[in-house]
């Protein structure tokens, strides 16, 4: 009798779920991304009505839709207890070992709700029962407290008036007291998987169970309290710029999302004046589209990768934005911006070609480096050369281009003030994606002379004789940008 779907989401690596009992036709929708028409669209094909929309916690990396889902359907929005008071908007709250009834009582499908504080101070997770004495639950939704190969991270911004210390011991308690305690064949369905920036070591897979996390997952083996909290602080991503922002607004009361909304054309004109006034000029091609001809002062962030994340890292939250896109993609990269709170899109440039070939005065190239080139630019210039490593952590531990400074792209616009805007600058990643988005970054803040590593480090690394001796990363055969 029970309905169960999982919606992934790869563009943010978020996962949301739709459980409901067919005998009642009720039915949650835990942890729903901002546009809530396909949760709709199952719920009527199954003859099932929304009744509640279930928060895991406040969530940092993307907006939450349970205001859509509440205009839509009437669903109350359910949080863990902690949550109490600290909304603008009504929520009814759930303590630990609380159950909601979707079959008939005492017999069809119900949700048991577990506080499971640590990822922040009010997460929980919801286990999953067919039926209420089943011994063995059919699974338990994790949100950002327990995820495939890794655990949410506790040091984020969301945490505001906490230390990454305090919620590390909750978390670790979290863990061990309410997850590990189910059954080995219970099945774990998290809120994330790879990619991610609330972990650091997620899998690709979306399922997998307590059993499996109990033997496998690094931060579920015996340890300390202390051996813990270093195990899962150390090494983490910085946190991308929107975040605190999406944290925020999902506490807020705000406008709904029109997903049919259109993105209205500009012209040259009128994309030139507000960038004068300030607005943010996203181009949305790819990268060799970008550095073929774009217009100046705009910021390459490809429509083909991790669009809204990556925006998010390098445009502030409330910058009005001015897409330039291929022909017809211009819906989706509004919608992929509102799925993080960026509402601002004001607009798109029509006929973005056909403007640049009209108005040659308003386009630049972009300079992008081979491995030989770049090994020539360095020995030419020593030290004038200013190197930039946009990757996190975990891949620069395999080896970096001696030298560069490391600035994760999270981080570049806020330590601007650390580079030389007169200087020759290189900037690299893994494969490419991001050194493009932080290249176009810093020549739109007015840096002169800017030139991306074409493939990255993984091509200098496997390639040029100055990486002779360097040990090659991990991650040096992926594509990954």
């Amino acid at each position: 009798m029970m309905f169960f779907k999982q919606y992934y989401l790869g563009c943010l690596s978020h996962a949301s779920y739709l459980v409901g009992d067919t005998e009642t036709g009720r039915a949650v929708v835990v942890d729903p991304q901002r546009d809530v028409s396909q949760y709709l669209d199952d719920a009527a094909a199954n003859g099932l009505r929304i009744v509640a929309a279930v928060e895991t916690h406040f969530h940092a990396d993307f907006l939450s839709g349970h205001l859509e889902l509440a205009e839509q359907t009437g669903a109350e929005i359910v949080f863990g207890a902690a949550a109490a008071g600290r909304a603008e908007f009504p929520i009814r709250t759930y303590g630990n070992g609380e159950r909601i009834a979707l079959g008939v009582p005492g017999h069809g499908v119900e949700l048991e709700i577990r506080e499971t504080p640590g990822h922040t101070p009010e997460s929980i997770c919801v286990v999953v029962r067919e039926r209420p004495d089943d011994e063995v639950p059919y699974g338990v939704l994790t949100g950002d407290t327990l995820f495939i190969g890794d655990v949410g991270r506790p040091d984020l911004l969301a945490a505001i008036g906490f230390t990454a210390e305090e919620l590390a011991q909750q978390l670790y308690h979290s863990l061990r007291d309410e997850l590990l305690t189910l059954p080995d064949a219970t099945r774990v369905f998290p809120g994330h998987g790879a990619g991610s920036a609330c972990g650091k070591n997620l899998s690709t897979e979306t399922e997998s169970t307590i059993g499996e996390q109990r033997r496998t997952n690094y931060a579920l083996q015996p340890m300390s309290e202390a051996d813990f909290m270093e195990a899962v602080t150390q090494g983490q991503a910085a946190a991308p710029l929107y975040f605190l922002f999406a944290a925020t607004k999902n506490r807020q009361a705000h406008d709904t999302l029109e997903e049919t909304e259109p993105t209205p054309p500009m012209t040259i004109e009128a994309v030139l004046a507000a960038q004068a006034d300030g607005a943010a000029v996203v181009d949305t091609r790819d990268d060799q589209a970008f550095a073929a001809g774009h217009l100046r002062g705009s910021v390459n962030v490809g429509l083909g990768g991790r669009f809204a994340e990556y925006t998010g890292e390098v445009v502030a939250p409330g910058t009005p934005i001015v897409l330039v896109a291929d022909p017809g993609t211009e819906p989706e990269a509004r919608i992929r911006l509102a799925r993080i709170g960026f509402d601002s899109v004001v607009g798109h440039l029509t006929d973005p070609i056909g403007v640049f070939v009209q108005r040659p005065e308003l386009v630049e190239t972009s300079s992008r480096l081979s491995v030989q080139e770049f090994d020539e630019r360095r020995a030419a210039l020593d030290n004038e050369l200013q190197v930039v490593d946009l990757r996190n952590p975990g891949e620069t531990e395999g080896g970096v281009i001696p030298g560069a400074l490391l600035i994760q792209l999270p981080q570049l616009v806020r330590r601007l003030d650390e580079l030389d805007p007169a200087r020759p600058t290189v900037v690299y990643c893994a494969g490419g994606y991001r050194s493009s988005i932080g290249a176009s970054t810093l020549r739109s803040a007015g840096f002169a002379d800017v030139s991306d590593l074409l493939g990255g480090y993984n091509a200098w690394v496997l390639t040029s004789p100055d990486a002779s001796g360097l040990t090659a990363p991990a991650c040096a055969t992926s594509t990954a940008g």
